[in-house]
């Protein structure tokens, strides 16, 4: 029992270095120019619907 005391620390670790990367590269996808451009179409579109 006493070989597996770091395991759960370094499961931690893992998924925390694993949500970081996903973060960071959602973050490039997003600040991107046609993400942007393609948001900024959509809310012009919402903003130019008839009531």
């Amino acid at each position: 029992m006493a070989a597996d005391q770091g395991l759960v620390t370094s499961e931690y670790a893992v998924g925390t270095l694993a949500a970081c990367a996903f973060a960071a590269v959602l973050y490039k996808i997003l600040t991107s120019h046609a993400v942007g451009s393609m948001l900024q179409a959509l809310v012009g579109k919402a903003l130019d619907a008839p009531f």
